[in-house]
């Protein structure tokens, strides 16, 4: 894919921190449905580990890149819905840190995705209660920091499709931008 150097832009580590933490406090939100669902598979609470070493100020490694694509296995082999949602939301919480500095939409999921398939996992916990999301996707709106939504302004909206994950990342995407 060639990106238009027009389409760069500035993005410091700082923020990157920034939005490490606010993917990886949605994960933790649901990382014990995954737990409960197969308590021997450690994937997703490594993904959180390197998630938060990172935040916590150690550089970007393979450890955030190999523990994420390790949760999103986990997820493949969840024995529910619920459980794989919260294992993606755990990788998705590692992959944040490589968040790359150019405006394309396909980038907002490192920023938003996380917290999408939170969402999606505490509506299928409920019974697939489409009122449960839209909560979580609100906890997630309030705990935004104005850096983090500064961030998320630089790209394009996040891109629609038809899956309840990328509905619930569009609602999230909303409303942050209209703060």
């Amino acid at each position: 894919m060639l990106i238009d150097p027009g389409d760069y832009f500035e993005l410091t580590m700082e923020e990157l921190r920034e939005v490490a933490r606010f993917a990886v406090q949605s994960a933790e939100e649901v990382l014990g449905m995954f737990e409960e669902a197969k308590p021997d598979d450690p994937r997703p609470r490594a993904a959180v580990g390197a998630a938060w070493e990172f935040v916590n100020g150690a550089g970007r490694t393979n450890l955030q890149r190999a523990t994420a694509m390790d949760a999103h296995r986990a997820a493949k082999e969840a024995p529910s819905e619920a459980a794989k949602h919260a294992a993606h939301a755990a990788g998705d919480a590692a992959a944040a840190a490589y968040l790359h500095p150019f405006a394309k939409a396909d980038q907002v999921g490192h920023i938003l995705r996380s917290s999408a398939h939170a969402a999606r996992a505490a509506e299928l916990l409920a019974g697939d209660d489409h009122l449960a999301g839209p909560e979580l996707v609100g906890r997630a709106a309030t705990r935004a920091t104005p850096g983090l939504v500064d961030v998320l302004r630089r790209y394009p909206p996040a891109p629609t499709g038809k899956s309840r994950v990328a509905e619930l990342m569009s609602l999230l995407d909303d409303t942050l931008r209209r703060r």
